[in-house]
């Protein structure tokens, strides 16, 4: 059986949605009325240790969580499928890509982290791991990568939410996937159809490092920014957000030879 997930929409193109590291499924709750769930049903998936799978055992990694995605997929019969991955689900996303791309009509990466990795040391490296045990670590990392210019109430929420979404194991474990892995060998080149999406106020995934990595990479790849977001335009700005990615997987969809 399939690792949790929760299926919002009964439209015929089937949309896989994958979580980032500072929350589960529910982080997309604020753009669920915005999307077009007539034309569209959305899988969000969450991986192991996080949401509705908590209690799920590892490996806690990129390749297991797209091994799941896809897994939950064949579960509902979908031959072909748009993915959508935010953050560390962007990451996932690629993986997809080394697993099944001929049945992926279209990918959108929101601020993604790209299949390179993010390598970290000193004080950064210490920021990040700490966060599975400090929320203040958490909250330093949400406040900076949306800019630092967000409330105090939302800022707390984020902390009190991302805390109670996953397993404290789980939580460290993946940063050591997502942040390290590498795996860029076997996605380069890969041509299917990408919207790449980044905050005009993130400040660590910025566009600079989408040219440097995902736009190299892919030569359908496409980049747009979002403004008056940072890391989470789910929260920030859902309406916007549903609407883009509802447009370009319309774009994108047609009967895979």
């Amino acid at each position: 059986m399939a690792v949790g997930h929760r299926l919002y929409g009964d439209g015929p193109e089937g949309v896989v949605v994958l979580i980032g590291w500072l929350g589960d499924h529910t982080v997309f709750e604020p753009m669920l009325d915005a999307l077009d769930a007539s034309r569209n049903t959305y899988l969000f998936v969450d991986c192991r240790g996080y949401g509705l799978s908590r209690g799920y055992q590892g490996p806690f990694t990129m390749l297991r969580y797209a091994q799941d995605a896809l897994e939950a997929a064949d579960e509902l019969g979908w031959e072909s499928f748009h993915v959508v991955g935010h953050s560390m689900g962007g990451n996932a996303v690629q993986r997809l890509l080394t697993l099944a791309r001929e049945r992926i009509q279209s990918l959108v990466a929101m601020t993604p982290v790209p299949a390179s990795g993010v390598p970290m040391e000193g004080e950064q490296l210490a920021l990040f791991e700490g966060a599975a045990d400090e929320p203040a670590n958490r909250r330093a990392i949400i406040d900076f990568t949306t800019g630092s210019r967000l409330g105090d109430a939302w800022l707390d929420r984020m902390v009190e939410g991302s805390l109670q979404a996953c397993e404290r194991d789980a939580f460290a474990a993946y940063l050591q996937s997502w942040s390290k892995d590498s795996f860029v060998e076997e996605v380069n080149g890969a041509s299917t159809p990408m919207k790449v999406l980044v905050g005009e106020h993130d400040h660590a995934l910025t566009p600079e490092v989408m040219h440097a990595t995902f736009l190299e990479w892919y030569p359908q790849a496409e980049l747009e920014g979002l403004p008056n977001a940072g890391h989470f335009p789910m929260a920030e700005i859902p309406i916007h957000l549903a609407t883009v990615i509802d447009r370009f997987v319309a774009a994108h969809t047609q009967a895979l030879a």
